[in-house]
């Protein structure tokens, strides 16, 4: 098992400027903020950008060339505070061209003070050459489980609101253990994808699973995140199937927003008897928390951001935030409601997540040192632990899901 690792909250609580989901907001925010109906306004779409599932994803990093040597193909990204996962060692997705290419980067061979030159792993789809001028970088690296070497089957779970996608992966050999993955905000199922090695090697079965307004399991009426407040009821239909297929122990394994849903369904849940335990990946464990963050890395003022806070938690909101139902803002503060957690949670967070701050996560587990297990990484990016240190991730969580289902 890993080590418990010094869970002082030693990691900054506020983010560095320029990175935040919510930077769409700050050039709405400056010192018109301090005016009344301009600091309303700002309020209301700051609020609104919380729970709107986004419609775009922009292409952040700038690329210089593309080219081969003779071991293959290679691309040189520019440098830039923007483009921070741009010269991050370790393997990445490469999106391209609008959505509409896909490739894998891997090592660094070449940086100067301007460019980072990576080798490219694999091209999926798309044509990536001279012509790419711009992409994005996230953690997926496989886009289905069969590009990872796994058999798997479709399968539709009967959710409250309707029929939501999975992926069923199976044992290797018939097993009652299951880990059900939940994805996080603005991400996919393929986000998961990177934890499914260590669930075979621990004899489970893994359901990776949609939730609502995802873009792929049915919406909800209003279209909008509730930060976990209601996506947990589709993780419980999971859980439903999981039952039905014959679990008996099951996991819940949750990537940041993710985990803040699959916290609030060990709460929730009906089944609690079957849950063996929590595997948390940069999670949210304290949207409060979260949104302070980001709101000052994009120089939101307080008030805004406070008056947003509101926007969410009231009925009176929803003209603004376009929410059916208000989101219960106090649920989703785990280091508030450390002592109602009763189950083993493995906890990994990076203090350069660089947008969900570490701190409530050492905060809970120095809260709760007799059911945390806290592995805390340097450098890695919000979600991209597995990427930057796949060793260390793997090995954490396979000793961890042993533990759990009584493996040797």
């Amino acid at each position: 098992m890993p080590e418990r690792r010094d869970n002082r909250s030693e990691a900054p609580r506020r983010a560095e400027h320029g990175v935040s989901l919510l930077g769409v907001i700050a050039g709405v925010t400056g010192a018109a903020a301090t005016v009344a109906a301009a600091g309303v306004a700002a309020s209301a779409l700051l609020a609104k950008t919380v729970v709107s599932p986004p419609k775009r994803r922009p292409e952040d990093v700038r690329v210089q060339a593309v080219w081969s040597d003779a071991d293959g193909l290679l691309i040189t990204l520019a440098a830039s505070p923007e483009a921070k996962m741009a010269g991050e060692p370790g393997i990445y997705s490469f999106w391209f061209d609008e959505g509409r290419g896909h490739a894998v980067i891997g090592a660094i061979v070449d940086q100067t003070w301007d460019s980072i030159t990576r080798r490219v792993e694999r091209v999926d789809f798309g044509e990536l050459d001279g012509t790419v001028r711009r992409g994005r970088i996230n953690g997926w690296v496989w886009l289905t489980p069969e590009g990872a070497g796994f058999d798997y089957e479709n399968v539709v779970i009967d959710g409250p609101l309707g029929p939501n996608p999975a992926w069923l992966v199976p044992a290797a050999e018939p097993s009652t253990d299951w880990v059900i993955h939940v994805h996080g905000r603005a991400s996919a199922r393929a986000e998961v994808i990177r934890g499914l090695a260590v669930v075979q090697q621990a004899q489970a079965n893994s359901l990776v699973v949609s939730y609502r307004n995802d873009g792929e399991a049915t919406p909800s009426t209003d279209n909008r995140y509730s930060l976990g407040d209601t996506e947990w009821e589709d993780v419980e239909a999971a859980i439903d199937f999981a039952i039905s297929r014959g679990a008996r122990r099951i996991v819940l394994a949750g990537w940041s927003m993710g985990g803040a849903i699959v916290l609030q369904t060990q709460a929730r849940t009906r089944h609690a008897r079957r849950i063996a335990g929590l595997l948390l990946d940069s999670p949210v464990v304290d949207w409060g928390d979260a949104l302070a963050y980001q709101s000052d890395a994009s120089h939101v003022p307080v008030p805004v951001r406070q008056f947003a806070l509101q926007l969410l938690g009231r009925s009176w909101g929803k003209v603004a935030t376009g929410l059916d139902e208000p989101i219960d803002l106090a649920t989703l503060n785990w280091v508030a409601r450390a002592g109602e957690l009763k189950k083993p949670i493995l906890l990994l967070h990076s203090d350069d997540d660089g947008f969900v701050p570490s701190g409530p996560s050492r905060e809970l587990a120095a809260a709760r040192p007799d059911i945390v297990t806290f592995v805390p990484f340097k450098t890695a990016r919000h979600c991209k632990l597995w990427n930057h240190d796949q060793q260390l991730w793997e090995s954490s969580a396979r000793d961890w899901l042993d533990a759990r289902f009584k493996r040797s």
